[in-house]
This record gives C-alpha cells, sequence and structure tokens, in this order.
C-alpha cells in the first residue's frame, strides 16, 4: 500500500473514531436527561386506567409506562396530539413534557367493548 493510501486509511479510521466519541458523549447526555424524567406507571385494563388522574407540573419531563392487562387499548390525548397503542404484556412509554399548564382528557381509542366509553382520565398541569 502506497504512503497516500495509508495516510487516507488513518484519517478515515481517526474520523471514524472521532464520530464514535461524540456519539457516546450524546448517548450519556440522552442518558442523563432520561435520569430526571419521572415514571409514572399505569395499568389499562377493562374499562378503566389506574390511575386515571395525573398530576403534572408545567415543563417537567414525565414518562408514562403502561401496561395493558387483558386487551390492546390504546392511549389518546387529544389536545396534546399524543397517541400510543398499549398492548398486552409490553411495558408502553408515552414521553411527554407538557407546556401549558391547565386540564388534558385521555381516553382509550381503541374499541374494547361495552363499557369502553366510560375508559378515560384527566392530566392535570400546575404551573
Amino acid at each position: 500500500m502506497d504512503r497516500a493510501r495509508r495516510q487516507l486509511c488513518a484519517r478515515l479510521v481517526c474520523g471514524i473514531g472521532a464520530l464514535l466519541t461524540v456519539a457516546a458523549i450524546d448517548a450519556q447526555g440522552v442518558k442523563k436527561i432520561a435520569g430526571k424524567e419521572r415514571i409514572i406507571a399505569i395499568q389499562a385494563k377493562k374499562f378503566v386506567y389506574t390511575p386515571n388522574e395525573i398530576t403534572l407540573k408545567k415543563d417537567e419531563p414525565v414518562v408514562l409506562a403502561f401496561t395493558a392487562i387483558d386487551f390492546i387499548h390504546g392511549f389518546f390525548i387529544p389536545d396534546m396530539r399524543i397517541r400510543a397503542d398499549l398492548l398486552p404484556g409490553q411495558v408502553t412509554e408515552v414521553r411527554l413534557t407538557p407546556g401549558k399548564a391547565g386540564e388534558y382528557a385521555f381516553l382509550c381509542d381503541n374499541f374494547c367493548g361495552s363499557g369502553h366509553e366510560e375508559m378515560n382520565g384527566k392530566i392535570i398541569v400546575t404551573e
């Protein structure tokens, strides 16, 4: 291999190493941010979320950790345009950071039988 090719290969290896280092730093930063998120466990089953009332602080990053017990339920906050399918046997994480104080209704948007229309709750965001 001639000298020019060796230099090119060395530069590529150094460049890739630098990119990987930056990626590792970013991943650590994401972990630190994720570590500050409050995790709220929520159970979904016919025809109720438990808890069905959640109080958050404005600009507080949270993870809603859903466990569906008996059906593929839905989770929908119309005013925040947040939606997720909740699969039985899996934890479904929904991340949010409410930017405005107020009350936000949420509901199941996957029909789960008679009583489905009662499967709802609210998120109260305080200052």
